[in-house]
C-alpha cells in the first residue's frame, strides 16, 4: 500500500479524527488498527509509528473530545442567558460535526471500553458540562431570566437533551425552520411563565 509521508503530528490528528469517525457510525467494538488502517489510508502497522497501541490512540482520542468540548463554553463574563444561548449553539455545533463525542460521553459501554485514565477524564468533561448549565440556570433564576418554578436540575437536563437533539440533525438534515423551533421551545420552557420579556430566546439569532 502506498503512503504519503506526512508529520507524525498530522498523522495523530487524522487518526484521532477517523477513530471517532468509526466510533461514531460503527461503535467502539468496530475500532481497531485494522479498520483504522483502512479508514486513513494505510498499513495496520504504519499505524504504530504514531500510537504505541491501541490504548495510546483512545487516550489521544479522549483528549480531541477535551479539546473540543473546551472550546464551546462562552466566556464568564456574559450575563447567564448569553452564556447559556451560546453554549447551547456552539455544543451543538462541534459534537454534531464530530457525534464521536456524543457516542463516546453518552454511552456507559464506551466508557468501559476506554483505558481507565480516558474514561475519568470523559467523565469528568461531563460532569463539567452538567456544572456548566445548572450554573448558568441558577444565575439566570436568580435574575429573573428563567423560570423558577421548576428546578434548575430538572430544566438542566432538558437543555443537555436539546443539545443532543440539535448535534444528531448534523447527520440527518432537517429543515431549519423546524430547528429553530426547537430552540424556540428550549427558550419558551426555560422563560419566566409571566414574564413579557420578548420571545426571542435560547439559540435564536
Amino acid at each position: 500500500m502506498s503512503e504519503r509521508r506526512r508529520p507524525s503530528e498530522f498523522r495523530q490528528v487524522e487518526l484521532t479524527e477517523a477513530a471517532l469517525h468509526i466510533i461514531a457510525t460503527r461503535g467502539i467494538a468496530a475500532l481497531s488498527t485494522r479498520t483504522l488502517a483502512e479508514q486513513v489510508g494505510l498499513s495496520s502497522g504504519a499505524i504504530f509509528r504514531h500510537f504505541a497501541t491501541l490504548d495510546a490512540l483512545l487516550e489521544a482520542v479522549v483528549a480531541r473530545v477535551e479539546s473540543v468540548l473546551e472550546s464551546t463554553y462562552p466566556s464568564r463574563e456574559l450575563p447567564a442567558r448569553e452564556r447559556l444561548e451560546r453554549f447551547v449553539e456552539a455544543r451543538s455545533a462541534a459534537v454534531g460535526n464530530q457525534l464521536g463525542i456524543l457516542r463516546l460521553v453518552v454511552s456507559e459501554q464506551f466508557h468501559l471500553a476506554l483505558p481507565k485514565d480516558g474514561s475519568a477524564r470523559l467523565s469528568s468533561c461531563i460532569l463539567k458540562t452538567r456544572n456548566f448549565v445548572l450554573r448558568c440556570l441558577r444565575e439566570g433564576q436568580d435574575a429573573g431570566e428563567f423560570r423558577t418554578d421548576v428546578e434548575a436540575s430538572a430544566l438542566a437536563v432538558v437543555v443537555m437533551g436539546t443539545i443532543q437533539m440539535l448535534a444528531l440533525s448534523t447527520s440527518n438534515p432537517r429543515p431549519p425552520a423546524q430547528l429553530q423551533a426547537v430552540r424556540d421551545g428550549l427558550a419558551t420552557l426555560l422563560r419566566p411563565p409571566t414574564s413579557s420579556r420578548s420571545k426571542s430566546g435560547v439559540g435564536s439569532p
